[in-house]
């Protein structure tokens, strides 16, 4: 029905400004549905195209596409090949987590994304463009937290977003600094330094970073690393009311070695091979409902048979009777 309209529009230059609340609405409707409503009508080819056009960007989901990726590094012994051949996308909103032992490509892959890392074959691509560097379209959480040691909590988001955004008024920027940082309850501490927190309220801080410059997707590379069990549990939770509050919009990428952390916070798991030359050995679906509450979904059917089967796609010793 709103393509019926917007083809009406196109045919009519006074109907422009309807035109662009047609191709905003659009994005709430499925496409195949439109397109039987609209097959009853008689419409000229040239007007189908234009309005295919203009609505094919509603309905392009792939936030990451990593096309038949390939990393090598020269070393002093020859080349190493760190990941080969990997095909992997993630649609906008997913949560996806890369788990896999220590030297399988996790971070490697990760870097392709975030374009820190060149693919020696195959391309990468972020919302339909070609990742050739980093951009503020990526934000990155490290393990190690990377705060400006000398600066202050609010100084060290506020000069990221000074130099992610230079267009927004100096108001503006003190308003989205305030904002991330009472969403991740450190308001009070924005004058402390780095070292005076802790390491849970130091990943907030970079957490809180990354959400302020408003990146479409976030890579996660290992942030929970570091923590404590319990701490780490309460970043889980902080991430997601983050993630909830930006209406489930951004796409995030995390590597991790927690098969838990995984299955909590993931809609897929990618399951890389041991390298050198590592692939995808599999990927798991996560059908939970969101919003997941951790102490109900550990007694469910479905998150049992999700850990056995991430368990036994990454580990093959379960006892000391499995030592030769």
């Amino acid at each position: 029905m709103f393509r019926c309209i917007l083809r009406l529009g196109l045919q009519n230059k006074k109907h422009k400004q309807n035109e662009y609340g047609i191709v905003k609405h659009t994005l709430k409707f499925n496409k195949k549905s439109m397109t039987n409503i609209i097959s009853h009508n008689q419409v000229g080819e040239n007007i189908n195209a234009v309005a295919d056009s203009i609505l094919a960007p509603a309905f392009n989901s792939h936030s990451i596409e990593v096309n038949n990726v390939t990393v090598s590094f020269r070393t002093a012994k020859g080349l190493y090949t760190a990941v080969k051949n990997i095909n992997l996308v993630v649609k906008k909103g997913e949560i996806i987590s890369l788990i896999g032992h220590s030297g399988c490509g996790k971070s490697t892959l990760m870097g392709t994304i975030s374009g820190m890392v060149k693919p020696s074959e195959g391309e990468v691509y972020a919302n339909g463009k070609k990742i050739t560097s980093p951009g503020p379209d990526r934000g990155i959480v490290f393990q190690n937290y990377s705060l400006l040691p000398w600066m202050s909590v609010y100084k060290n988001i506020y000069e990221a977003v000074d130099s992610v955004m230079p267009g927004k008024s100096a108001a503006e920027k003190k308003e989205l600094v305030e904002g991330n940082l009472k969403m991740v309850n450190l308001w009070e501490h924005k004058d402390k330094l780095p070292g005076q927190l802790s390491g849970g309220m130091k990943q907030r801080v970079a957490i809180a970073r990354a959400f302020s410059i408003n990146p479409s997707v976030l890579l996660l590379d290992e942030p929970f690393g570091a923590l404590d069990a319990l701490t780490k549990s309460a970043m889980h939770v902080e991430l997601l009311k983050l993630w909830n509050l930006d209406h489930r919009e951004k796409t995030i990428v995390m590597v991790t070695h927690d098969i838990e952390e995984a299955i909590f916070l993931s809609d897929r798991v990618v399951v890389m091979n041991n390298g050198p030359a590592a692939t995808i050995k599999e990927i798991v679906d996560v059908p939970l409902q969101r919003p997941r509450n951790k102490k109900d979904i550990v007694h469910s059917t479905a998150y049992m048979g999700i850990h056995d089967k991430l368990l036994n796609l990454l580990i093959d010793k379960f006892s000391i009777d499995d030592i030769a």
